[in-house]
């Protein structure tokens, strides 16, 4: 229950969780926690539980308030008791949804998809369902084994708030020619993305390595000095499309792929990709003294791709539109700015 003794537990005097253990843990609510989330109290007096997974049982209904299911957002009171029942999460698999996908291309080979924003690309803790491997498996596909059995097919990712084309591969013999081509670098790979401040020069380049940062696991950054040890070399190209209000609309080349590399190399510049709090960005971009809209994910998206089919050798370039959603923000931020000069159309050029 750790050292703060905010809970007094009435079955198990001294509180060790076991999810094999079949008693569920009873807890009371002292003064102290009166007022918070139900989620919050039971992940921060569990260390064993994260917040997803306290939140996962709530759902499931192994979490009980005062002998009945409740909402993870309701308040707590002095002497509320509260049933936890740890259960081990059944083992993941990836399972056939019905879910609609934007196809852009298909062959017997390879599957293009234009994936949207909010999607992940496959199933992962606390995360099993509604990912684009189980929407694929639901249209009926073979995808290849040439991996983990929760990413069939996948051979590149985006991350879940990064919409646009992302290659799948059908077979076992196309899976290991695309996983080729991305480990030669012969995939080229572009984004549009909005990026907080205003560049100064039209093009650029950004060489940092990568690493996992030392004290947040969930996210990357840039290691300046090399010292990091898991620190990879990464290149992103870029060129200005448009300067739009406090922002720059980017074009943007991967000559590697790290995860969240755009998001971490911008960030680096002190220009995060709008949207993108965890890696500094502003919750509202500001026009003057107007506030714009919150754009409820990053303004980032894989706009096109260009691979060789695995058999033939044959190019192949596939282009995802720019979202409605990220049109409509583009379009309201050069409304805000004043600047009649600023057409997107011609700023997307090439993209549309």
């Amino acid at each position: 229950m750790g050292s703060r003794g905010k809970f007094r537990a009435e079955l198990l005097p001294r509180y060790t969780l076991n999810v094999s253990n079949s008693q569920p843990l009873v807890l009371t609510i002292a003064q102290s926690d009166a007022g918070d989330r139900l989620d919050r109290v039971v992940a921060s007096h569990c260390a064993e539980l994260s917040r997803t997974r306290v939140q996962e049982l709530i759902e499931l209904g192994l979490v009980l308030l005062n002998g009945k299911q409740a909402k993870d957002s309701q308040k707590v009171r002095p002497g509320d008791v509260i049933q936890v029942d740890a259960q081990p999460r059944p083992p993941l698999r990836a399972e056939p949804e019905s879910i609609p996908l934007d196809i852009l291309y298909e062959d017997d080979d390879v599957i293009g998809i234009n994936k949207p924003a909010g999607m992940t690309v496959h199933a992962g803790a606390g995360n099993p369902h509604g990912t684009l491997v189980n929407a694929l498996l639901g249209r009926g596909l073979d995808l290849s084994k040439a991996d983990d059995p929760l990413r069939p097919g996948i051979v590149h990712r985006l991350d879940k708030e990064t919409s646009g084309v992302l290659l799948v591969a059908k077979n076992d013999f196309a899976h290991a020619r695309l996983a080729d081509s991305f480990r030669d670098r012969t995939v080229q790979k572009t984004y549009i993305a909005l990026v907080q401040g205003v560049l100064a020069e039209d093009r650029g380049r950004i060489e940092l390595p990568i690493a996992r940062h030392p004290n947040h696991r969930t996210r990357m950054t840039a290691d300046r000095a090399g010292l990091l040890p898991d620190s990879r070399p990464a290149r992103t190209d870029w060129r200005v499309r448009a300067r739009i209000g406090p922002s720059t609309l980017l074009e943007i080349r991967l000559h590697t792929g790290r995860t969240h590399q755009i998001r971490v190399h911008f960030s680096a510049l002190g220009h995060p990709v709008v949207g993108d709090t965890l890696y500094g960005a502003d919750s509202e971009l500001h026009v003057g003294h107007a506030s714009m809209p919150v754009l409820p994910r990053n303004f980032l998206h894989a706009v096109k791709i260009v691979f060789a089919q695995p058999r033939s050798g044959k190019s192949i370039a596939l282009i995802a539109r720019l979202p409605g959603e990220l049109r409509d923000y583009l379009q309201a931020l050069a409304s805000a700015s004043g600047d009649t000069r600023i057409r997107i159309d011609d700023a997307l050029q090439g993209f549309l």
